[in-house]
């Protein structure tokens, strides 16, 4: 949908009436539902469009560090199915992250879903996503969650894999990550889809939400895992709303992702399959956007 009034998009960082418009992109977070975000960057490269800027929470930090590194939305979805869609591929990361030493397992107590994700970044994303931001080749901006702080930390220097870490360390799954004297986790849980940190950045702000919730029927109890998960996604959703209704961005879209879980890695064809739809959506949206406020057409 267009989600607000796009006069105000000739501000002070637009380019003159007429001349070719610029975009910005926040991509939310949800898990393994944002490999939908391959989809919003293939159409994105089909339009030509390089974000002036990109913003990401979780899974959206991540797919967002790999545009902002360069990468195209046909080499993003390459790497995705070819490393998460084959079972064997992912146990043989996983099992050269396990520990050197019992010392190292039990070092710190046994603690349940406390994976350390920076490690499991570091095994899983493509050698393309740069240590840093500043070798980014489009400015990024990550969303953090300062755990003691009680408040939201967008990160955009620095080390880039403790940033994108911290975002996605959804709470009872990752172990929180230590950066700047900071205990951080998932930025989702403050902001599921940083748009705000795009404001001035381009004359144009796409935000992208894969939050989804829960789905099923009266009939059937959820169990103590889809509750917590459930939960959280009503949360951000809330969260979502009220940052709708006080300063939406020019275009905000979500893909069809409901039905699928959290930790649905393994089943990426068919989330990509499932919410191509999005392409054409998004390039509607674009084209609407362009048409009312006036200007050129992209090059």
């Amino acid at each position: 949908m267009i989600a607000r009034d796009l006069a105000e998009a000739d501000a002070s960082t637009a380019t003159p009436r007429g001349g070719t418009p610029t975009f910005a992109v926040a991509f939310g977070g949800g898990g393994a539902r944002g490999l939908a975000h391959i989809n919003v960057i293939e159409a994105l490269d089909e339009l030509g469009i390089r974000p002036t800027a990109i913003s990401g929470s979780s899974i959206g930090a991540i797919v967002g560090a790999a545009m902002a590194a360069g990468m195209s939305g046909r080499d993003i979805r390459e790497y995705a199915v070819a490393t998460l869609s084959r079972r064997a591929e992912i146990a043989a990361r996983l099992w050269r992250l396990r520990p050197a030493s019992f010392g190292e397992m039990f070092g710190g107590g046994i603690r349940v879903g406390q994976f350390n994700i920076e490690r499991i970044l570091r095994s899983f994303l493509p050698d393309r996503i740069p240590d840093t931001f500043e070798e980014l080749h489009i400015p990024l901006s990550v969303t953090a969650t300062d755990f003691y702080g009680q408040q939201e930390v967008p990160i955009t220097e620095g080390d880039l894999y403790s940033a994108i870490a911290a975002s996605a360390a959804i709470p009872a799954l990752f172990r929180p990550v230590r950066r700047d004297n900071r205990i951080l986790i998932d930025g989702g849980i403050y902001n599921p889809v940083p748009f705000d940190h795009l404001k001035e950045k381009a004359q144009f702000v796409i935000g992208i939400d894969v939050v989804g919730g829960p789905e099923g029927h009266i009939g059937k109890f959820p169990s103590s895992i889809e509750a917590m998960f459930g939960a959280s996604q009503l949360m951000m959703q809330s969260i979502i709303a009220t940052r709708l209704r006080t300063d939406p961005p020019a275009i905000f879209l979500r893909p069809s992702v409901a039905k699928f879980g959290v930790l649905d890695f393994l089943r990426v064809e068919q989330v990509l399959q499932d919410t191509v739809g999005i392409k054409d959506e998004l390039k509607r949206a674009v084209d609407a956007a362009i048409t009312y406020t006036g200007h050129s057409e992209l090059k």
